[in-house]
């Protein structure tokens, strides 16, 4: 078994050519790997094992490094709707070029740079890969923000779960509402749900 192999089973299955550099070894490696059916290229510079599942959210991420997952496609990673989202939504610097991004189908979203990196977090995907994606209290705010129409079936259920958890933080959830601009429709939320 070649080092990259060996990565790549460290790695759930997967291993990129950023990896492969920061280990000091050559990048033609992949090649050679490809070329002897170990691995299968699913994305430029990233690598899987030929028997590993794809991973959506984990190729997505990789591909679309600046992105972060929000709204429907967070609140589905963080296990708070049981419905898998129909298209991914990821969440970009107002200044990012997104055409690669919709041309791949993902729903863009974009925020001002002084709240992109609020309720950042990693989660593990179904496939067990981390990836970047708000954490709930932010989900939350997304999901009723900046929607002309907020999908009830959606947003009723995630809060009514998330004012049923354990691990609820109301305190961080009104901080981020302030921040985003959506306290009184939180404060409605969970007024009635608690």
């Amino acid at each position: 078994m070649t080092d990259v192999v060996k990565m790549a089973r460290e790695n759930n299955g997967y291993i990129s050519s950023a990896q492969v550099t920061s280990a000091g070894m050559p990048r033609r490696l992949l090649a050679e790997a490809v070329a002897a059916d170990e691995l299968v290229q699913v994305e430029r510079g990233l690598y899987t094992l030929p028997d590993t599942w794809e991973d959506e959210l984990y190729i997505t991420q990789q591909r679309f490094s600046r992105g972060i997952f929000s709204d429907e496609t967070a609140l589905y990673l963080h296990r708070m709707t049981d419905r898998a989202p129909f298209s991914l939504t990821m969440t970009f610097p107002r200044s990012y070029n997104a055409n690669a991004v919709r041309g791949a189908g993902i729903v863009c979203r974009t925020c001002a740079d002084d709240v992109l990196d609020l309720g950042k977090c990693e989660v593990r995907t179904p496939y067990g890969n981390f990836v970047r994606a708000y954490d709930i209290e932010r989900t939350l705010c997304d999901i009723v923000r900046g929607q002309k129409t907020v999908d009830s079936q959606v947003v009723v259920p995630a809060m009514r779960a998330y004012a049923a958890s354990r691990d609820r933080n109301v305190s961080k959830l009104m901080g981020y509402a302030r921040k985003l601009g959506v306290e009184r429709k939180i404060r409605s939320y969970m007024e009635v749900l608690l």
